[in-house]
């Protein structure tokens, strides 16, 4: 049974008094670019589902109830078959290596694009079992899911994984999360520009995920992204102020990624400038996931652990 008065709210995290933190080569900021693997794992009735999928695609719909609704799953089925080639060979061809948010039935769905991700040294972050929000969820499915990401993530590396993001966690998400003993952190915390420790585990490093520098917005409503030229702007706009401020007090940046929704042509340009734009600055540390909760465990541990 979860309990409604965890986790905690803190309004108040690190306020006038960061850490003086120093990232690798004294860095001024670290950034993260996860590329989330949802594309087989969202709604539909072919999953066992009672509706299809109405969220973050290049269609807008509504859920059709017990049936397919085959515009949806084609939109889908392009960041499978073509957008994932396109973000690897953004980041391949200039030596960087990113985190796969990985949604478990997805990455069974679509093994082969996994695999290359996994050989050019990109790490898996479990992304919930299925692509849908877990508010709903029995404790126990939740838990079994967590454990087939788990497993999941072993079997691909041969290694436990580090993180969970649940992206549409439940009450129970982060007790299950500390509860599996493997896992150094959580990603399902949008509130800070630093890594923390949380206050219900102290075991638990907190890594905050972003939904504002993210391609999310491209597939939200009319309001929001139209072009590329939108999305690298504000991830510029975002990088300068975040690399200003790290002259004295250095910061991190999380980009989320979608192979449906930046893979396409007309959009994926703008990943490639902004690429090329931090490789244009020096004292930038381009990280996977993994590595950043690895260095911080390591030079920042939680006193009250």
């Amino acid at each position: 049974m979860h309990d409604d008065n965890k986790p905690v709210r803190d309004f108040i995290g690190y306020a006038d008094q960061p850490p003086e933190v120093v990232w690798p080569d004294e860095a001024r900021i670290a950034i993260n670019f996860c590329i989330n693997y949802e594309e087989g794992g969202e709604l539909c009735v072919l999953n066992g589902d009672d509706r299809s999928e109405v969220r973050l695609s290049d269609v807008a719909v509504t859920a059709r109830m017990g049936s397919r609704d085959l515009n949806i799953e084609s939109s889908y089925e392009y960041g499978a078959r073509v957008g994932y080639w396109r973000l690897l060979r953004a980041f391949t061809a200039r030596g960087l290596q990113a985190t796969v948010n990985l949604v478990g039935l997805a990455g069974w769905q679509n093994p082969r694009a996994l695999q290359a991700m996994i050989d050019a040294g990109f790490d898996l972050q479990p992304h919930g079992w299925r692509w849908i929000d877990y508010h709903d969820v029995t404790e126990a499915d939740e838990r079994e899911y967590i454990r087939n990401s788990i497993e999941q993530v072993r079997e691909l590396t041969g290694e436990a994984p580090l993180g969970y993001y649940a992206g549409l966690p439940s009450l129970n998400t982060r007790r299950l999360v500390a509860e599996a003993g493997n896992f150094l952190y959580d990603s399902d915390v949008y509130n800070d520009d630093l890594p923390y420790w949380s206050q219900d585990y102290p075991q638990l490093l907190l890594i905050p995920y972003s939904l504002d520098t993210n391609d999310s917005k491209f597939g939200r409503a009319e309001s929001d992204y139209q072009l590329g030229d939108e999305f690298f702007t504000y991830l510029k706009d975002s990088f300068d102020i975040l690399y200003a401020e790290g002259e004295t007090s250095p910061k991190m940046m999380t980009v989320g990624l979608h192979a449906r929704l930046i893979g396409r042509p007309g959009r994926i340009a703008s990943l490639h400038r902004f690429l090329d734009y931090l490789l244009g600055h020096d004292r930038v540390w381009i990280c996977r996931r993994n590595d950043l909760a690895r260095y911080w465990a390591d030079n920042y541990p939680n006193p009250a652990a």
